[in-house]
């Protein structure tokens, strides 16, 4: 259903995406460094959830009307630009949001609690609907045909790359609890480089898309 070569775009600029340390990464960095491993990947599995419900509902209703009209399209994917830029521009500025996602919470946490949390807060994530609404789009295929069954698949491919990248950023959290509680200003690098990324997204997303 859809191309081999779409897929393997998509796929590489979803993991772009997914390593930037947006807000469900920081949520994710904060449950696992106060809580540990349990916590963080019941937080992955609530947040890939979130991930396909979010990808479900471009597919059957915003995204529709975006595959018919160049015009929505190019508006929104403009306006998606902008946004992964100011996000950016917003991380580089504001370091010390991660820093306090890190505040040790004394709160034992269950498995459901953390998995209704990681859904909630991707649903909520603005980084990840702008990339559904704004970039998802540009992968589908109008000549093969039912649209919203291509989103769906692209959104499996996103929400696999999210499951290995937050299992990733949840399991080094977990383990560097102790290395992180002694200097949490580290984790303002993170956010450093994960603004540039985000702006040099932004404009990629820009200067990208179909023309007709």
């Amino acid at each position: 259903m859809v191309s081999i070569d779409r897929l393997v775009a998509f796929a590489a600029m979803s993991f772009v995406l997914l390593v930037i340390p947006g807000p469900s990464v920081l949520f994710l960095v904060g449950r696992a460094l106060a809580h540990g491993r349990r916590v963080a990947l019941a937080t992955v599995a609530g947040s890939a959830i979130g991930a396909y419900a979010l990808v479900t509902a471009v597919a059957f209703g915003v995204g529709v009307v975006v595959e018919r009209s160049a015009f929505v399209f190019t508006v929104l994917k403009l306006a998606g630009a902008g946004y992964l830029i100011y996000l950016g521009v917003r991380a580089l500025w504001q370091g010390r949001s991660l820093r306090e996602t890190v505040a040790v919470e004394g709160v034992s946490r269950s498995v459901a609690r953390s998995l209704w949390e990681g859904f909630v807060v991707e649903v909520s994530n603005p980084k990840t609907i702008v990339f559904f609404v704004a970039v998802l789009p540009q992968f589908v295929d109008r000549d093969r045909g039912f649209a919203a069954g291509q989103m769906l698949v692209l959104g499996v491919v996103f929400t696999v790359l999210g499951v290995f990248t937050d299992s990733v950023w949840g399991l080094a959290a977990s383990r560097a609890r102790v290395w992180f509680g002694r200097s949490p200003r580290r984790l303002s690098v993170v956010g450093g480089v994960g603004g540039l990324t985000m702006i040099g997204l932004g404009v990629t997303v820009a200067a990208t898309g179909r023309t007709d």
